[in-house]
């Protein structure tokens, strides 16, 4: 189990300017502790909307280099000490026929937006996270992955893989992390409402089909709340079951490196 978000004092969440990121940011922001919010997003227009509704706001692009990455990390830190909790949200989606001609642009953008900037951000966050372990303090990492990392689609076949990845990366950071006060969880959401798919003309017919926004939100929320690990919703909540169920999420022995 991990620890309760209601425990949490300040959130930073990347990718807050639409979506799941930002409906949730909202919600942990409403929670009777009332942590301090940290909006983060590319939309300066989204974020002064956020901000009049009293969340902390941040201009950030998770596509920059490291160091101004780095550099804004060491900001917030330095700003918000309690910051003790980073959820990432950020994600693009681009569907593939490899029967076809494939741009290998959009191919390296998404793995860049939706696993190596999931990645970067966790490896700067950690250590400011870890000194809050050793003064017994908890702190959260929460990536949102995606119920096709578990079960593909062939129509979007990079996106998987890189859902796949982070899900991968984030049961071994658990299992690294297992005797610290470092709580990793996955949120792990079905086909939600969200404008992702705008750009790619199905929302007409996804929307027939996909789990309402402010519905994910709360069961979403409620799993926070609960202190579990893996937060699947819908159909990915089966399928999370499943997956636990076949003991490949076991805790294990943490191996100790020199």
């Amino acid at each position: 189990m991990a620890t309760s978000i209601d425990q949490a004092r300040c959130i930073l969440v990347v990718g807050a300017t639409s979506g799941i990121g930002r409906a949730l940011a909202l919600a942990i922001s409403d929670l009777p502790s009332k942590p301090t919010v940290i909006a983060a997003g590319r939309r300066a227009d989204r974020l002064a909307e956020l901000a009049a509704k009293g969340l902390k706001t941040v201009q950030l692009d998770v596509t920059e280099d490291d160091a101004a990455l780095k550099t804004k990390v060491d900001a917030l830190i330095a700003q918000y000490p309690t910051l003790d909790g980073v959820l990432l949200c950020s994600g693009i989606q681009y569907q593939q026929n490899f029967l076809r001609e494939i741009a290998l642009s959009d191919v390296k953008k998404e793995v860049q937006v939706n696993y190596m900037a999931v990645i970067t951000l966790i490896t700067m966050f950690l250590p400011h996270f870890l000194k809050l372990s050793g003064a017994g303090l908890p702190s959260w990492i929460i990536p949102v992955s995606s119920g096709l990392g578990l079960l593909p689609s062939s129509q979007m076949p990079n996106y998987c893989a890189t859902k796949a990845a982070l899900r991968s990366f984030t049961i071994s950071l658990r299992r690294q992390l297992l005797e610290t006060k470092v709580s990793v969880i996955e949120i792990i959401p079905p086909l939600v409402e969200s404008e992702l798919h705008d750009d790619q003309g199905t929302t007409a017919f996804l929307s027939k089909i996909w789990m309402p926004l402010a519905d994910y939100t709360a069961h979403t929320l409620k799993g926070l709340r609960e202190g579990k690990t893996d937060i699947g919703a819908g159909t990915s909540e089966k399928d999370v079951e499943r997956f636990i169920a076949a003991g490949l999420n076991a805790p294990v022995p943490v191996r100790k490196f020199d």
